[in-house]
């Protein structure tokens, strides 16, 4: 046996890493990180960890979004938001309605002698009451000032809406306005040229022979404005299913295969809503709702929309 000296590093094996008079490990000569105690689960010691992060209040958590411009507003402020742009729209109808007033008698004249398939030879309007013309100017000079507010409304809502709205549905919303307005023009077109001397030359063949008529001038203007305006709304149905569709809430297919039960409803809304003995009203109003519809399909298809 060797009688040489034993080192006794080479005995005792390696070195425990002894702790630092604050009770932590110093670091590595060759700045490695010492090693860590722990407990089987985790690091145990006082080591700095990096402060929790939140999600931002537009994230999406959860599946639920808030628009890049949406601001919390206390109630009292969005009514009166609310209120100051109704006045603007009132505003605005007043206007159309006291422009109307200064030509009212004018387009009476106008509109009477235009829905009579007779012309010149139509027959006079008879007046039951004192207020009766009165009464008929304001309802024509009303529905002039409906006509010119309605943009202002429309535009008052986007405005009053447009901080919740996400910019895909500002988008729909901007392309639909102008298409809303353009059909409910065109319905007021449609039932002065084409639905109202039609409805006239049936009510004046219907009773040739067997009684003189003698129109009421109130009644007879009841019965063009209420069909007027209610073939305004008519003429929306284009933008709906165009709208359902691009919003994926129904298909051009299933539409069509539902196409009866459409129709169905059409002509009830057709008599419901179209006051006429006759029946000769709400019929027309019932066809043209129903072309509407078959006609939007048909586009629908031809452009390949499913």
């Amino acid at each position: 046996m060797s009688d040489e000296p034993v080192d006794d590093r080479e005995v005792e094996g390696p070195t425990e890493p002894r702790e630092g008079p604050d009770g932590r490990q110093p670091a590595a000569a060759d700045g490695a990180t010492p090693s860590l105690e722990t407990d089987g689960e985790g690091v145990v010691g006082d080591r700095h960890s990096p402060e929790p992060t939140y999600p931002d209040s537009d994230d999406d958590i959860g599946g639920i979004s808030t628009p890049p411009d949406d601001e919390e507003m206390p109630l009292a402020d969005h009514i009166e938001e609310m209120v100051l742009r109704l006045a603007v729209v009132l505003l605005f109808g007043a206007g159309g309605t006291a422009i109307g007033l200064l030509w009212a008698s004018d387009a009476i004249t106008q509109i009477w002698f235009s829905v009579f398939p007779s012309g010149g030879n139509a027959p006079p309007p008879h007046l039951y009451n004192p207020l009766e013309l009165w009464l008929t100017r304001i309802k024509l000079s009303s529905l002039l000032g409906i006509m010119v507010a309605l943009p202002a409304f429309v535009y008052e809502c986007y405005l009053f809406m447009r901080p919740g709205l996400y910019p895909n549905e500002r988008k729909y919303y901007l392309a639909a306005v102008p298409t809303s307005v353009v059909l409910a023009a065109g319905g007021m077109l449609f039932s002065y040229v084409l639905v109202l001397p039609i409805l006239f030359e049936y009510f004046t063949y219907y009773a040739e022979g067997s009684a003189e008529i003698a129109y009421a001038l109130g009644e007879t203007f009841n019965l063009i404005i209420t069909l007027t305006g209610f073939l305004a709304i008519v003429f929306q149905i284009p933008l709906f299913i165009m709208l359902a569709i691009m919003m994926g809430v129904t298909t051009r297919r299933w539409l069509a295969q539902k196409r009866l039960y459409f129709w169905a409803a059409f002509a009830g809304l057709s008599f419901m809503f179209t006051i006429d003995p006759t029946m000769m009203a709400p019929i027309l109003v019932a066809v043209t709702m129903i072309l509407l519809f078959e006609g939007t399909l048909l586009v629908l298809k031809w452009v390949g929309r499913e």
